[in-house]
């Protein structure tokens, strides 16, 4: 940490309470230091709050509830299974201390609260793209809006908590955190699609098969999701010991996710069409599922690299499975409220 020229020269020969240190001594240090934590708390809390209350909005008014029924419930939970794995394989390959199952799980939850802004955001803004021709316009959406705000939310639900936590304690835990950000993010999303296909008055049949192609359908996106998510993640871990770059490492790292991610949506819209054009044996089912696959394992190798290079260079420190539990001059001085 930085430290201003009189502090870093006297070395604690005398007294620098705020000449070029500070702490808490005074009655209004305390009032001003709970001032700040409830004014950090009560705004982590509205933003909680906000984004209960769109997901509350679409269970009752947006068909969200239809995921009640035990067939689509079930068809939602089968169109998540390739983005659990890939979320799962995240966390194995993790060789640091094992992530508690509570930050996981809050990283999960907070992400299909958040998926509702971006829900929010993209409604509102895709209009004004509308306007401009398809071969333009979509692809500005995915770049400026799409990829950025997804990104953006899922990488926030990390950042209100689990990133706060001490056990939060190595760069590749953002990617563990990262990845179960965005498996929620997906889930939420596998959801609303599935159940905005759903119409009143529809046969029970009909609705099975709707749902069912959709759930297909969804279960090739998922895992995108998690892999963007998780390499955000893994740069909001490499900004949570480099507090000096932190602003500089984390847009990066967004700015890497949200290309990948609106490079895919755009992508998927036309490579598959071409590939059936070039060859008629292929059906337009195999030429999104080869696209797909292709993309996912460039993108997840992509993760992977950043991954094993961690792993190396933490088996080749000499690093013993537990060390980190020991915090570090720069960890403990890390402020997680400003990010420095």
């Amino acid at each position: 940490m930085k430290r201003d020229p009189v502090e870093r020269e006297t070395r604690g020969s005398r007294d620098l309470y705020e000449i070029s240190t500070w702490e808490r001594r005074s009655a209004l240090d305390s009032l001003a230091a709970w001032i700040y934590r409830i004014g950090v708390a009560g705004t982590k809390a509205l933003v909680v709050l906000l984004a209960l209350a769109f997901l509350i909005v679409q269970l009752v008014l947006g068909g969200l509830g239809a995921v009640a029924d035990p067939i689509v419930g079930v068809l939602v939970a089968l169109s998540v299974v390739p983005a659990f794995a890939i979320a799962a394989y995240v966390w194995y390959m993790d060789v640091t201390t094992e992530e508690p199952l509570s930050l996981l799980v809050a990283s999960f939850l907070l992400a299909i609260l958040f998926a509702m802004f971006a829900a929010v955001v993209n409604s509102l803004l895709q209009p004004a793209f509308n306007v401009l021709p398809a071969v333009i316009g979509l692809p500005l959406f995915f770049f400026l809006v799409v990829g950025p705000v997804e990104e953006t939310v899922k990488l926030l639900a990390v950042r209100l908590y689990a990133y706060r936590d001490v056990r939060f304690d190595a760069v590749i835990d953002g990617a563990v955190y990262g990845a179960a950000a965005g498996l929620g993010f997906a889930t939420i999303e596998n959801a609303l699609y599935i159940t905005q296909g759903l119409e009143a008055g529809v046969a029970g049949t009909e609705i099975i098969g709707m749902a069912g192609d959709t759930a297909a359908v969804r279960a090739l996106a998922g895992p995108g999701h998690v892999l963007y998510s998780a390499i955000a993640g893994f740069y909001l871990g490499l900004a949570k010991f480099n507090p000096d770059d932190w602003g500089p490492i984390v847009i990066k790292g967004l700015l890497i996710a949200a290309v990948f991610h609106a490079l895919y949506n755009t992508l998927s819209g036309v490579v598959p069409i071409l590939l059936v054009g070039a060859a008629s044996w292929i059906t337009p089912a195999v030429a999104l599922i080869g696209f797909i696959v292709v993309y996912d394992g460039l993108v997840g190798y992509f993760l992977y690299r950043k991954i094993s290079a961690y792993r190396r260079a933490y088996a080749d420190a000499g690093v013993r499975r537990g060390d980190e539990d020991e915090p570090t001059p720069e960890l403990t001085e890390f402020d997680p409220d400003t990010g420095r």
